[in-house]
């Protein structure tokens, strides 16, 4: 139970050599520094920079989003704070016009509910998603909040309390216009959400778009599913759950910790990011400031994780990866049953990735049999040929070839919708 006091205590220690080792990559980097003119200074610079990110701590990084273009023309943009949960913030990108014709324009855009992954980074590791879609829509987004920053006079949060926050968050910005689009992990409460809402008689979203997502891990288990299935779930509770240090808001409150859930993420491709270390060095020796520049914007990202609630954690492993209870129609929430063939009003969008080793082929499609009450029509799906998980929703591939499809699906069903009303 102190393996996180242990690693705030390595953090300390670590913390002078890496403010050397940033100094020392800019004396001998510098223009003007005589050190830089040195034999060697720019293996020395190199090796500095090097030895500084391994070993410096990754903050949770901006948004950035400043700006859209649209037609080749930039609109700005501001981030804005829609409401706040002890655990999480909904924020909305709102883009400004200076004239009617535009902003008519805008007004007139459906909105789309982002709901990103509480699943060790950020909710920035959707930055060019949420860009990409402020051409076409009004964009909101989930921001979660690092479980160790939330008191424990808070409470506990479980996957329960995310389903109802989902639920909150489509209320408040208005089901009757509303797009949802989960990547990854949500896509098991965000159907769970509208499940509960439809069979209540509630409004629900007009469409729902889930990207590479676990909605049953039973179709092509790949290394993350296997995990959970072979180890039982006292496991992950004796070995990944740890108490909050009291230098955090969150004193005492049990978590499955950031720096845990990275060394995860680097275990699954080892070789790669060594290789991807060593090429880092090999740029800024020859002097290759673009390729460096990627990796560090890459690692900024990939490197800042936050700690999740041991209670949502333990929760999905049991009920998405070890009892498959949505699949199975055995889940209930707060005495509710959770059945997607309630709903009838919403269509259904999945995307996969032919390559995805985190949710396999199967797993994100298979929501298309349990919503049976969604006529054939409003059901779609697209595999992306050669798209790994991230490429489906960041990068090339997420702009050219499945973000055009997601806003023709959208419009579509947006049409359909206001021609119906």
């Amino acid at each position: 139970m102190l393996l996180y006091q242990m690693h705030e205590l390595g953090r300390a220690w670590m913390a002078p050599m890496t403010y050397w080792a940033e100094a020392g990559s800019k004396m001998f980097a510098a223009n003007g520094s005589w050190l830089s003119t040195l034999p060697g200074a720019n293996r020395l610079a190199a090796g500095y920079e090097l030895l500084y990110r391994i070993g410096k701590d990754y903050e949770k990084p901006e948004f950035g989003i400043h700006h859209v273009e649209v037609d080749g023309r930039e609109y700005p943009v501001i981030e804005r704070e829609v409401m706040r949960k002890p655990f999480c913030r909904l924020l909305r990108f709102k883009r400004y016009a200076d004239d009617a014709g535009n902003i008519t324009g805008m007004k007139g855009q459906p909105p789309v509910l982002v709901v990103a992954p509480l699943s060790g980074h950020h909710a920035t590791l959707l930055r060019d998603t949420v860009r990409t879609l402020l051409r076409d829509h009004k964009v909101y987004i989930t921001d979660w909040v690092d479980a160790r920053m939330v008191p424990a006079s808070e409470g506990r949060f479980n996957l329960d309390d995310y389903v109802h926050y989902i639920e909150d968050f489509i209320r408040e910005i208005g089901a009757d216009t509303l797009h949802v689009i989960s990547v990854c992990q949500p896509t098991v409460p965000v159907l769970a959400a509208v499940s509960l809402m439809a069979a209540r008689g509630e409004q629900t979203p007009r469409s729902l778009v889930m990207m590479g997502g676990p909605i049953d891990t039973r179709e092509s288990p790949t290394q993350v599913n296997d995990l959970a299935v072979h180890r039982p779930l006292w496991w992950f509770e004796a070995n990944l759950v740890h108490p909050v240090p009291a230098n955090y808001p969150g004193h005492g409150r049990r978590v499955y910790p950031g720096f845990l859930q990275h060394g995860g993420f680097v275990a699954m491709n080892p070789e790669r990011h060594a290789q991807s270390h060593w090429d880092f060095y090999q740029h800024l020796v020859e002097g290759d400031l673009e390729d460096a520049a990627s990796h560090r914007r890459f690692y900024d990202e990939y490197n800042a994780v936050l700690d999740m609630p041991a209670e949502y954690y333990l929760d999905t492993v049991r009920i998405v990866f070890k009892e498959h209870l949505l699949p199975r129609g055995l889940w209930t929430i707060d005495g509710e049953r959770v059945d997607p063939a309630a709903i009838t009003g919403t269509a259904l969008l999945t995307i996969e990735g032919e390559l995805d080793d985190i949710s396999g082929q199967g797993q994100t499609r298979a929501a298309h049999a349990l919503c049976t009450g969604v006529a054939d029509g409003q059901r779609e799906h697209i595999t992306v040929d050669g798209a790994g998980h991230y490429g489906i929703f960041s990068g090339r591939r997420w702009r050219r070839q499945v973000y055009p499809q997601v806003r023709d699906f959208i419009a579509r069903h947006a049409a359909a919708s206001d021609a119906t009303a």
